[in-house]
């Protein structure tokens, strides 16, 4: 199947329909664009988010299925929910969000670079401008020690990417931001693709057609977003 190229001079070029993505690569959809605003948005609206490896055009996915969590599903372990209590780490929301992509681009173990280019950290803080990107931050002793970003939209948080460097500090980074989206209204996390990690807390797999209806369903609920920035 031809995949769809996209205009990168007009972000209200539609997406295919999400049913034309490939299996082989798992839900490679369209290539090309840009990384506006505008084509963002749209993009994660319908379930399709940028992934791409420097000096690659931007190619954009829609797996099936999609790892989720729902938050009252969240699982905390007897160990994390220790640490949890006796405040290994202090979490903050939206305070580090530069800094939190940059530790998030770093290469991991057994990885020689990173998706995570200078042009989605340039779009990402942007959105995180406009308030529709959002950080969590766990902090040891004053130092950033884990955390994750993503976009919000509707009552929907579409994580991106963690990092940590101290055991369990992303873990209870993201514990504590699904515990303030549900205070929140939020009722959908997109993870993505499976994750061991992220399966351990609570996330499940879903087909990509059951993943749209609930994206048309919550997307377009209101969720108390103006608590964000003055969390925690």
């Amino acid at each position: 199947m031809k995949l769809t190229i996209l205009n990168p001079k007009n972000p209200e070029q539609p997406f295919p329909s999400v049913k034309k993505a490939l299996k082989e690569p798992d839900g490679l959809l369209a290539i090309g664009g840009c990384l506006s605003k505008k084509r963002l948005v749209n993009a994660y609206r319908q379930g399709i988010f940028p992934w791409y490896n420097p000096g690659e055009p931007i190619l954009w996915w829609s797996p099936d299925p999609r790892l989720v969590l729902f938050p009252e599903k969240l699982v905390v372990s007897r160990s994390l929910r220790k640490t949890l209590r006796q405040h290994v780490y202090s979490v903050t929301i939206d305070q580090a969000f530069a800094e939190v992509m940059t530790r998030c681009a770093q290469p991991r173990a057994g990885q020689s670079g990173t998706w995570i280019t200078a042009d989605i950290k340039q779009a990402y803080n942007e959105l995180f401008r406009l308030g529709l990107a959002h950080s969590a931050e766990a902090w040891l002793d004053g130092e950033l020690v884990g955390g994750l970003y993503g976009v919000a939209l509707g009552q929907v948080f579409f994580g991106e990417s963690m990092f940590h460097s101290r055991t369990d500090a992303s873990k209870v980074a993201f514990a504590v931001l699904v515990e303030q989206l549900k205070a929140w209204g939020y009722r959908l996390i997109d993870c993505q693709v499976h994750s061991p990690h992220l399966v351990s807390l609570g996330a499940e797999e879903v087909s990509r057609d059951e993943f749209g209806q609930w994206l048309d369903h919550y997307c377009e609920q209101a969720a108390d977003s103006s608590a964000w920035r003055v969390a925690l």
